[in-house]
């Protein structure tokens, strides 16, 4: 098939955007004067249509100079390692026919070729595990080692150190070492058991710090179990006999398995809620009775307490902690160690006292007793009390330890040493002068 070239459009017709677009170069004809050839569009599409199979094949992969250039620094060029393996048969050759010279000639060929190899090799390798910082310090260690030698070798302290050294007794040298060696050992044993004792001291406070945690979740575990135990789904105080003995089984429980602060997170949470608080009860179903400001009305003679603590921290150890506030009437506290607590408001009235440890505490607003302190007695077995003159409901204070209390009023050292007996009247702060003892012992 032959094609008409005068079919084809002129370059002032193709450069318009609707024709199709014809590339024209300039060539020279023979007779030297130039012209232009145009492309020939059958030839184009061809072109066109293999670039495109070309970039659509899975293995294609476009030509990139950088990449090229990177591969030929990289990749060492073939000749490289056949000029190697030509020196090293060289080598073998003159050693075989006993020529020196061609078998050194081998040998530094391939010994400088190889170590150029390597060198590359290892240059990459340094680069990719240190920084440039890394390499400075590295060949400055290594200069300074090597200056340090050379001075002392232009000095001549290295040829001294040399005298001195083959002078020297080696039976002497010996007997130092095995000193030295035995006093290495020692060290070596205090340093075992200096670590084994700080890890002693780690895990002891581990363990404390656990416990402290177990213990919160135990005390938070505690506080949502009597919160669903003794209310109802509208939130008021709900206390079958039944449910009282089970939330009083439950503090006897738990106040037995925490320390002093446990201890007193536990009575706070109680007091604040009224559970140790004696409340007015309806007659007919002995539900407590609201007081209409809110809370529940309270009765001493004759309430009931949905908790009752009774005789659960008799000699408990609740030094330290912070009990303000706390209802503690008609508990049982015989030789509890009380002392250094903060009793700020804290209602200890017919609470029994004997023999318990309160040195050191803050005893500013303590109840002791109900009413005034020249009627109040302490309270009795047989007896009803009577809140409004105070007999019968002050606390059992006799052998009770006062020593060093803090704002310990008028009132209350009246009473302490009129019903404390001879042994309490010692520790009272400020004495007890001209204050007759009720005991009589």
């Amino acid at each position: 098939m032959t094609l008409d070239p005068n079919q084809f459009q002129s370059p002032e017709e193709d450069s318009s955007p609707a024709s199709g677009v014809v590339s024209t170069s300039p060539t020279h004809s023979r007779n030297g004067s130039r012209g232009l050839i145009q492309e020939n569009p059958i030839s184009r599409l061809i072109g066109g249509a293999s670039s495109q199979a070309e970039a659509s094949s899975p293995g294609f992969m476009p030509e990139s100079p950088v990449k090229y250039r990177t591969m030929a620094k990289s990749v060492p060029p073939p000749s490289v390692g056949w000029l190697i393996v030509l020196s090293v048969g060289l080598m073998i050759v003159g050693l075989i026919i006993g020529n020196v010279w061609i078998a050194f000639s081998g040998s530094i060929v391939a010994l400088l070729l190889s170590l150029r190899e390597i060198w590359r090799a290892l240059k990459g390798v340094i680069a990719e595990l240190m920084s440039p910082q890394q390499r400075l310090v590295t060949v400055s260690i290594l200069g300074f080692i090597a200056a340090t030698i050379g001075l002392l070798q232009i000095a001549g302290i290295w040829r001294r150190v040399g005298v001195w050294y083959n002078g020297l007794n080696w039976d002497a040298v010996g007997a130092t070492g095995e000193v030295i060696g035995a006093v290495g050992q020692i060290l070596i044993a205090v340093i075992a058991v200096y670590v084994a004792w700080r890890q002693y001291v780690i895990s002891k406070d581990l363990t404390i710090q656990q416990n402290i945690i177990t213990q919160q979740q135990t005390i938070d575990s505690y506080f949502q179990g009597i919160s669903d135990l003794v209310l109802d789904e509208e939130g008021l105080l709900e206390d079958l006999p039944l449910e009282r003995a089970i939330a009083e089984g439950r503090t006897a429980a738990i106040l037995s398995s925490v320390d002093a602060n446990g201890k007193a997170k536990v009575l706070r949470f109680l007091s604040r809620s009224q559970l140790l608080t004696p409340l007015r009860r309806d007659g007919r179903l002995g539900r407590a009775i609201l007081d209409g400001v809110g809370g529940y009305a309270e009765e001493r003679d004759h309430g009931i307490r949905v908790i009752d603590i009774g005789v659960m921290l008799a000699g408990a150890e609740l030094s330290g902690t912070d009990l303000r506030w706390i209802d503690l009437s008609d508990i049982n506290l015989i030789r509890a160690n009380l002392s250094r607590c903060d009793l700020v408001k804290t209602n200890l009235a017919r609470s029994i006292l004997c023999e318990a440890n309160l040195s050191g505490s803050d005893m500013m607003g303590t109840r002791l007793f109900y009413g005034s302190y020249k009627t109040a007695t302490p309270r009795s077995r047989t007896d009803m009390p009577n809140y409004t003159t105070g007999e019968f409901t002050g606390a059992v204070v006799e052998d009770t330890n006062f020593t060093g209390v803090d704002r310990l009023s008028e009132g209350q050292r009246y009473y302490c040493c009129a019903w404390g007996g001879s042994a309490t009247r010692e520790t009272i702060p400020g004495g007890c002068e001209g204050i007759p003892n009720q005991l009589g012992r």
